[in-house]
C-alpha cells in the first residue's frame, strides 16, 4: 500500500479561514466523551481546544468516565447536558446500549455524533466518524505477512475489549487477510486493551509458545505497547510485528527496527471535525440527504477519520500523515454532507 507522505500543513491553523461557518454557534459547548479512561482518546482534550478556538465556540471539552462502564457514562453524558452542554462527540459505550442516551440528548435539541466507534442504527446520531476498523486491520494483516519470509507464516493476534464495537470487526478483517494469504491465525487473545490483563496474557502467552508463532498483528493501543515491550525482552528477530497507534514505545521500536510498522488511526481528526460538524449543525445546517456515506456492521452513516502505515522509513513523519488526513476530509466536508442554505 501507498504510505502517506510529509508536507501536509496542521489541521485547524493553514487553509481553514474558507472552511469557517458563516454562522457560528458561538453559545455551542460540546463535550468529548470517551467510552472510558484510555490513551488512544488523549488526542481528543487538544482537538477540542483547538476546536474551540479555531470556530469561536463557548467550549469543547474532553470528559472521560471513571470506568468502562456504560451505566457511568450515560450518567456523565445526562449530567454535562444538565449543565449546559449541547454538543455531543461520543465513543458509544455499547452499540445498542447507548443508543437510548444519545435519544435522550437529542431530545433536549442536543447535537450528536459518535466518535471513534458507531451507534448501531437506528440511533440519532448526525453520523459516525471513526477508524474503518476493519479495513485497518486488513491492511496491517497485510502489511505484516508481506514483511515476513516466504513460507509457514502463523500469526497471533492481539486485541481489544469485547465490548467495543470495532473488535469483532477487526478480529474478522484478520482472519480474511490471513485466509487471503494462505497463513494461519493460531491465536486471538481479546479483551486485553488494558495493561494488566494485556502483560499478563500477553508474556504467558509468547513465554508458552514464541516458537509457534512467526508474527504478531496486534489491533488495539495497549496491546500494541505490551506485545512490543515483549519482543524487546525475548530479543532477535525471527517474529515480525505490525502493531496500532502512536505510543513512542511502538514507534522508537519501529525507528530501532524491532517491529515491522504500525496502523495509524486519527483520533485527533475525528475530535477536530467532529466538534466542527456539530458547530455547523447548530447552527443551522443540515445533513444532506444523499450524502456518500459509507456503511459498516453498524451504520450507513460512516466518515472514515483516516488510516496510515508507517514503517521505519516513515515513520517520523507519523504526525504529518494524521494530519493529512484532517485536512483532507475537512477541505470539502460542507460541500459532501452538509446543506447549509
Amino acid at each position: 500500500m501507498t504510505n502517506l507522505k510529509l508536507g501536509i500543513t496542521l489541521a485547524g491553523v493553514v487553509g481553514l479561514g474558507s472552511m469557517a461557518p458563516a454562522i457560528a454557534a458561538d453559545d455551542t459547548r460540546i463535550a468529548l466523551i470517551p467510552g472510558g479512561p484510555h490513551p488512544y482518546f488523549a488526542a481528543w482534550a487538544d482537538a477540542g481546544a483547538d476546536a474551540a478556538r479555531d470556530f469561536g465556540l463557548a467550549g469543547a471539552e474532553y470528559e472521560v468516565p471513571q470506568k468502562w462502564e456504560l451505566a457511568t457514562q450515560n450518567q456523565l453524558a445526562e449530567s454535562l447536558l444538565s449543565q449546559g452542554y449541547n454538543g455531543f462527540l461520543i465513543f458509544p459505550g455499547d452499540p445498542v446500549g447507548a443508543v437510548s442516551t444519545a435519544e435522550e440528548l437529542t431530545g433536549y435539541d442536543a447535537q450528536v455524533i459518535a466518535g471513534g466507534g458507531c451507534y448501531k442504527d437506528p440511533s440519532p446520531a448526525a453520523f459516525c466518524l471513526g477508524t474503518d476498523t476493519g479495513n485497518s486491520a486488513y491492511l496491517g494483516t497485510k502489511e505484516l505477512l508481506a514483511a515476513m519470509p516466504d513460507g509457514e507464516k502463523r500469526i497471533a493476534h492481539f486485541t481489544g475489549f469485547l465490548v467495543d464495537p470495532n473488535t469483532q470487526l477487526r478480529i474478522d478483517a484478520v482472519n480474511r487477510a490471513a485466509e487471503e494469504e494462505g497463513a494461519t491465525v493460531v491465536q486471538t487473545i481479546a479483551d486485553i486493551d488494558a495493561p494488566e490483563p494485556a502483560e499478563e496474557k500477553i508474556n504467558a502467552y509468547l513465554a508458552a509458545h514464541a516458537e509457534e508463532v512467526d508474527g504478531i498483528i496486534t489491533t488495539a493501543w495497549v496491546p500494541a505497547v505490551v506485545a512490543t515491550k515483549a519482543l524487546a525482552k525475548m530479543g532477535g528477530d525471527r517474529i515480525h510485528m505490525v502493531g496500532i497507534d502512536h505510543d513512542e514505545v511502538v514507534l522508537e521500536a519501529i525507528r530501532d527496527g524491532s517491529i515491522d510498522g504500525t496502523m495509524l488511526q486519527n483520533p485527533y481528526g475525528q475530535g477536530y471535525i467532529g466538534a466542527y460538524a456539530i458547530d455547523k449543525l447548530r447552527s443551522g445546517c443540515v445533513v444532506k440527504a444523499d450524502a456518500p456515506f459509507a456503511s459498516n456492521a453498524l451504520t450507513d452513516r460512516f466518515i472514515d477519520s483516516g488510516t496510515a502505515y508507517v514503517d521505519r522509513d516513515s515513520v517520523d513523519g507519523y504526525l504529518d500523515a494524521m494530519r493529512a488526513e484532517t485536512d483532507r476530509i475537512l477541505a470539502d466536508f460542507d460541500e459532501t454532507y452538509l446543506d447549509c442554505s
